[in-house]
């Protein structure tokens, strides 16, 4: 075949590929940078919530207040400490992972990967946060009624917001036949 000829045939099927990949006019590597992109702007946001929620709660036990509280409260705190740190360690998770693995062509790996650990910390940290506001709350009150309402009441925002949301539209989005955009790829 005459490279004139050689050269068309690999451009069209360059072409073909891009299109077939996502659904997008990029290759497979400009997708798995471009969901890198996103899932890393994506951390960008819930990052700082946690650090801040870890710090609160890293200084709660110095307070002159807390020597008062009770037993539930001391055992929530502990809960809601415990949480924060694992809602930390796997919403960093990706970046260690990148580092260790980086120049190792392992992207489609990572992007993989971040993604289930991203959506394992967003629900840690819905939980943590439930679990702050239900120290807080019964901090202030001291009711059965109020902490287990509020905290029944905060549990389901983050539940709605966080996951019927996106989900309802994902299972639509597939129960109408169409075609996922980044199919999941064996590796």
């Amino acid at each position: 075949m005459p490279d004139g000829e050689r050269d068309e045939n690999e451009g069209e099927k360059r072409e073909e590929k891009k299109l077939q990949s996502s659904g997008r006019e990029e290759t497979e590597e400009e997708r798995l940078d471009r969901n890198l992109g996103e899932l890393l702007q994506e951390l960008r946001v819930a990052l700082p919530g946690v650090q801040v929620l870890f710090a609160f709660l890293l200084a709660v036990p110095f307070q002159k207040n807390f020597t008062e509280a009770s037993s539930f409260d001391e055992t929530m705190y502990f809960v809601t400490l415990l949480l924060t740190a694992l809602s930390a360690a796997l919403l960093i998770a990706p970046s260690a992972y990148h580092r260790l693995t980086f120049r190792y062509q392992q992207k489609h790996r990572l992007v993989f990967i971040s993604n289930r650990l991203s959506i394992a910390g967003l629900a840690t940290l819905a939980l943590a946060m439930t679990s702050a506001i239900t120290l807080v709350t019964n901090f202030l009150f001291g009711t059965v009624a109020t902490t287990v309402v509020t905290s029944v009441l905060v549990l389901t925002m983050f539940v709605v917001l966080w996951a019927v949301l996106p989900l309802k539209r994902r299972f639509r989005y597939r129960d109408e036949g169409l075609p996922l955009l980044d199919p999941p790829r064996d590796g």
